[in-house]
């Protein structure tokens, strides 16, 4: 069984018992979350789309843990205009692991 749902402005496809990446949640570790924004289940052959999200369709989680990403470089520049800035950005993230998929 699979479904697709909406969280942080992204979709995600996800099985029962997968570990995925969400933008960061306000949860501590350990704790259980539920994404209601399903958009589509399917187990099978047998799909139930959503117009735009599934009745009654839910995924639970369990948090993981929270981290950021890989440091990236910002630089802007212009040319002849001694104009130059840097800077860097490191993205937070929450990790979740699936742990039930109704719909």
């Amino acid at each position: 069984m699979f479904a697709v749902f909406e969280s942080g402005g992204k979709q995600h496809r996800v099985r029962q018992g997968e570990v995925v990446r969400l933008e960061k949640l306000d949860a501590e570790p350990g704790a259980s979350v539920a994404f209601d924004k399903v958009m589509l289940v399917g187990e099978g052959t047998s799909l139930n789309v959503g117009k735009p999200y599934v009745d009654g369709g839910r995924v639970t989680a369990e948090v993981v843990g929270h981290d950021r990403t890989d440091k990236v470089r910002i630089v802007k520049f212009r040319r002849r205009k001694h104009y130059m800035r840097r800077g860097n950005h490191r993205q937070p993230f929450t990790t979740v692991r699936i742990t039930g998929i109704e719909g």
